[in-house]
């Protein structure tokens, strides 16, 4: 190659775990990108790094942790982006696609306490820090007279402020945890029927141009069929039901016996209302699949949802 190959990526530990990991497995895919200079990883700061005093809902959504990474991608500063899928829009902008998707990692949700006290056992008013509308909705759904309070940051900030007193547990991704070798701290592991993932959770995603198909086919060995297939479904449930970051929408699909299984949420802010449904179909039909259960999910909500 002329150039390095370039990885945008942000600059938090996490992303550039992320990122790095992008790069070995490329490396081991193909022996000339092992050279030293062979990838380059380029740190974008997006608006959602700099803005960290607010809740995503109110500064625009979850778009601003790629939006900056995209511009650099249509204006071919950089080749490829890796991103935590769970923060991608559902519609992408014109020119890019996410080419790649890479084997999922554990998409559970982890209840971090200063005490050690499960979920189950915790004293009513305990303050639980989340900025995830969906885990605070499940949340209130299963322990109404919990307290969840707002808090943003990476998962070194939010465990400072724990230790610090500024909430009494956390509410986390347990796939973070393991990419930072942190999961020492998990109270306990949510199983998905106490807390439903959100909609990519746990997946990297390479996104890059639509039209690069050199690169499509340097990335084809880290491309995980079956994980795409699951994320792909719960990306189009998600789309049907034109969620934004102010309705709490959980979603899951996974793998089995008898083929591609979708279980989805839709929840009130409050979590006083919630709706639910389920459904099976083919890998290759997972698309479908995931509209169909969207429309079902839509044609049930009430104006407490807060769908547009």
């Amino acid at each position: 190659m002329a150039r390095p190959l370039r990885i945008g990526t942000r600059g938090s530990a996490m992303a550039l775990y992320q990122a790095n990991l992008v790069r070995d497995r490329l490396a081991a895919a193909h022996p000339a990108l092992a050279a030293p200079d062979a990838v380059e990883i380029v740190v974008i700061r997006t608006t959602g790094d700099r803005v960290q005093n607010r809740l995503l809902a109110e500064i625009g959504g979850k778009g601003l942790f790629t939006k900056e990474i995209e511009e650099a991608l249509l204006d071919r500063r950089v080749d490829l982006a890796v991103h935590s899928l769970k923060d991608m829009e559902t519609v992408l902008p014109a020119g890019l696609a996410i080419v790649c998707v890479l084997p999922r990692d554990d998409p559970r949700d982890v209840l971090v306490t200063r005490n050690g006290a499960r979920l189950d056992t915790l004293p009513p008013g305990t303050r639980i820090g989340t900025a995830s509308l969906r885990r605070k909705a499940q949340l209130l759904r299963r322990r109404p007279d919990l307290a969840p309070a707002p808090i943003r940051g990476n998962i070194d900030t939010r465990l400072a402020k724990l230790a610090g007193g500024e909430c009494d547990g956390l509410l986390l991704a347990l796939c973070g945890l393991q990419r930072l070798g942190r999961t020492d701290v998990a109270t306990e592991i949510l199983p998905v029927e106490a807390m439903l993932p959100a909609v990519g959770q746990g997946a990297l995603a390479i996104e890059a141009r639509a039209d690069d198909a050199p690169l499509r086919e340097t990335l084809a060995p880290l491309h995980h069929a079956e994980s795409a297939a699951c994320v792909a479904a719960e990306r189009a449930m998600l789309a049907a039901l034109d969620g934004s970051c102010r309705t709490p929408i959980a979603g899951f699909a996974d793998l089995g016996t008898a083929g591609l299984r979708l279980r989805a949420l839709l929840l009130a802010p409050d979590g006083s209302a919630e709706r639910h449904a389920e459904g099976s179909g083919a890998a290759a039909d997972a698309a479908a699949l995931g509209r169909d259960i969207g429309e079902r999910l839509r044609r049930a909500a009430g104006p407490e949802f807060g769908l547009g």
